[in-house]
């Protein structure tokens, strides 16, 4: 039978580590200049809109728009990523970003900041669905977790750096951080496209065979790594922003600075697990700590409905952000197993992005419904429960990888697609 898609390669406990490219950091350090950027302006961009004099609803649409075009726009940069390769669409969308951004420093009315913003989401999806196609690409397939979690931990520690940095540059006026998240866009785009490839052009500065999403599909462990993604979008992206701050509010009536915490040590839990996570997918394997994290989220998140106490959401916080730190690595490593390094993978890449932003949007939406309903304890549990029905995705001996057949090349073997 024809073999098409790479197994995935787990390195045998005991055996030398691998080395991670340098095009890896490369890329590593484009993406803290990105997240840090981006944590600049998150702090001022509702109060920026407000400004204007429009309400709290439509200060929240600035902050939709530019994940609203992310999720319409990701096919569209998945096509160009196919057609052009990976590292000038990075660029170009990168670059993109901080044209739109910068623009919205000058913006003079409400509407001319809802266009600017939702224009920058356009290059927000290309380098993002282009980055991953990036690491797919240039990470050694027995060290694929190490690098997912090396990467999402880049942008994870920018996300906590830049909320700091950008309250500090709010002093000197709301526009301010625009201009300076712009700056740092620029830097990243540097970074790349100057250093990214460098004695390995063949790598990264060349289109590859398309991998169609039609086949993706046809892989279990792909199937099973969108329907985690889109209950890790649900849960951790969509619930904990929106939810947690309305829960602390209305049931535990604590203070804004409450929310703000408990989001804080979620992110706290999640580096927590990032600092060995990618390691234990690559000697594990993928399917072990995926099951864990989405165990380990979905009891830390459905329980936080029935807190009674500040210290209570704390703790539960960080168990959540514990398991999304188990989870993530694991999710992308098994995304770039099924694409492998000899195919562009826009269309999988794009689809893997878009079923997260459609639970973080959706997500939000039913909670919030059932929260005004019947309560917020219904509302979390929900949202637990979303996690705990993507483990089944897992079962089935198409996910066993025999560690004989791991120490197989990659370009030597594959998996067969199911039937």
């Amino acid at each position: 039978m024809l073999r098409l898609f790479p197994r995935a390669a787990v390195r045998r406990p005991g055996a030398p580590r691998t080395a991670i490219p340098r095009d890896v950091w490369v890329l590593v350090a484009a993406a803290f200049a990105i997240a840090i950027g981006f944590g600049l302006v998150a702090p001022v961009l509702p109060q920026f809109a407000a400004s204007f004099g429009v309400g709290a609803t439509a200060a929240s649409v600035i902050v939709s728009a530019f994940a609203l075009t992310r999720l319409v726009l990701a096919p569209t940069a998945g096509g160009l990523v196919n057609r052009l390769g990976e590292r000038p669409v990075y660029v170009i969308g990168v670059l993109t970003v901080a044209v739109f951004t910068g623009a919205c420093a000058f913006a003079g009315s409400y509407w001319q900041l809802l266009l600017f913003r939702g224009l920058a989401g356009i290059g927000s999806t290309m380098f993002t669905i282009s980055a991953s196609g990036l690491i797919v690409r240039l990470a050694p397939p027995e060290a694929r977790g190490r690098v997912s979690g090396l990467y999402a931990s880049s942008f994870l520690l920018g996300n906590i750096a830049g909320p700091l940095v950008g309250g500090l540059l709010a002093g000197l006026g709301l526009r301010v951080p625009f201009l300076v998240y712009a700056g740092t866009l620029v830097v990243a785009a540097s970074i790349v496209g100057i250093m990214l490839g460098r004695g390995r052009t063949a790598e990264v500065r060349t289109a590859l065979p398309p991998l169609r999403l039609s086949e993706a599909l046809s892989v279990a462990p792909y199937r099973a790594a969108l329907v985690s993604n889109f209950a890790n979008g649900w849960a951790t992206f969509g619930i904990r922003m929106a939810l947690v701050p309305l829960f602390a509010a209305a049931v535990l009536h604590a203070a804004p600075a409450v929310a703000g915490l408990a989001l804080a040590l979620f992110a706290l839990g999640t580096a927590g697990a990032l600092t060995f996570s990618g390691r234990l997918v690559d000697t594990w394997g993928r399917r072990p700590l995926a099951l864990a994290g989405l165990g380990i989220a979905a009891v830390g998140t459905a329980l936080m409905g029935v807190s009674g106490s500040n210290g209570v959401l704390f703790l539960l916080s960080v168990v959540a952000g514990f398991g999304s730190g188990l989870l993530s690595p694991a999710l992308q490593a098994t995304v770039a197993d099924v694409i492998g390094r000899e195919r562009s993978g826009g269309a999988p890449l794009a689809v893997f992005q878009m079923v997260s932003d459609v639970g973080s949007i959706v997500g939000p939406l039913l909670a919030g419904l059932l929260a005004d309903s019947v309560g917020y304890v219904w509302a979390f549990a929900a949202s637990g429960a979303c996690l705990l029905l993507a483990i089944p995705a897992w079962a089935g001996r198409r996910h066993r990888i025999s560690a004989e057949r791991s120490r197989v090349l990659e370009n030597e073997d594959g998996c067969e697609p199911d039937r």
